[in-house]
């Protein structure tokens, strides 16, 4: 038991069996304080879930990070965003001097951005698969943290960039792209070889880096959640509403429940994102606003031709548009 979960639930079993009747909890109370018991225990188990008993034989000392990157070099920088900076370097592996990425937390992170950082050499370090990226090392010494990636994307970068570009991102690679994020997916939320389930939560055009050969590969697993195989059809609650603006699955915004259909309604965005770029609207949803495919509203063909580059509608098979536009659709049933 986590200590907080089990607290509130003895708390609230107390007070519903006070002597006077007027001083009993009511339901709403009730079922409010239970949720909250169910969302702490299921992120203690999530973060003994999270961390191996050894990972050992993946640290590196922090002085061969400071080598490959030239004491975190400015020139070396690929990206800085809210917690983390990512840089640029080479490192020498199995004899062999390879491109590296070296996403380094900021000092100032807060525990959850630690706890995040935990979750994510946990489960890339236990899983392998041609469409997610592959972690090396990690650090953790004199107050830093940080993961080391192959860099297989120096030449490609991430997906967002080429939504636009119908020339590079042709319509057949971007039918492949959706096939091997699909397998990525298939395999985090269910391979058979393992006694775990991922959700992702964080499915986007952002988080997926393309090699040389335009192959897919899904990355930033921070925000997983990692659970038994056999709940992978439950749902769970949790008060840490999760998600990247846009992508967010409608369900779990607005009753805090996500399963393994949340990633699926992320991955219904992106199809879209592929067919109609980055064009999209925002719809008010009571207090909420979501960010939408332009797509998402047009369901004739005739509709859909106006929204989609011409250089890639000429490109297209009407029937392999139409199961495309169907499937994705679906996922955001």
């Amino acid at each position: 038991m986590d200590s907080q979960s089990f607290n509130i639930f003895a708390e609230t079993t107390y007070h519903c069996l006070d002597e006077e009747q007027s001083q009993r909890l009511n339901i709403d109370l009730i079922v409010t304080s239970l949720e909250k018991a169910l969302e702490l225990q299921l992120e203690h188990q999530n973060a003994l879930m999270s961390l191996p008993n050894d990972l050992a034989h993946l640290k590196i000392p922090l002085e061969n990070i400071l080598s490959a990157t030239n004491n975190f070099a400015e020139e070396n920088i690929i990206c800085s965003y809210g917690f983390c900076k990512e840089y640029k370097g080479q490192l020498l592996w199995s004899g062999e001097l390879i491109n590296i990425i070296a996403r380094r937390l900021n000092k100032e992170r807060d525990d959850v951005k630690e706890q995040q950082f935990w979750t994510e050499i946990s489960l890339l370090s236990s899983l392998k698969h041609k469409n997610l990226v592959s972690i090396i090392r990690f650090c953790d010494e004199n107050g830093e943290k940080i993961i080391i990636n192959k860099n297989e994307t120096s030449s490609r970068g991430v997906l967002s960039i080429y939504l636009s570009d119908p020339l590079l991102l042709t319509w057949v690679r971007r039918l492949e792209i959706c096939v091997g994020l699909g397998h990525a997916l298939s395999y985090i939320h269910h391979d058979e070889t393992r006694e775990f389930s991922i959700i992702h939560r964080n499915i986007n055009s952002a988080t997926v880096v393309l090699n040389d050969n335009w192959e897919p590969k899904l990355c930033d697993f921070e925000c997983s959640m990692k659970i038994n195989a056999s709940q992978r059809h439950h749902s769970f609650h949790t008060n840490k509403i999760e998600y990247t603006y846009g992508y967010g699955d409608l369900t779990f915004i607005e009753t805090k429940c996500v399963n393994h259909k949340s990633d699926i309604y992320s991955f219904g965005i992106l199809m879209f994102e592929l067919l109609c770029g980055r064009e999209s609207i925002i719809v008010d949803n009571q207090d909420n606003k979501y960010l939408v495919p332009v797509a998402l509203f047009h369901h004739r063909e005739k509709m859909l031709n106006d929204i989609v580059d011409p250089n890639l509608w000429k490109q297209m098979d009407p029937q392999s548009f139409n199961i495309f536009v169907e499937t994705a659709h679906d996922c955001l049933n």
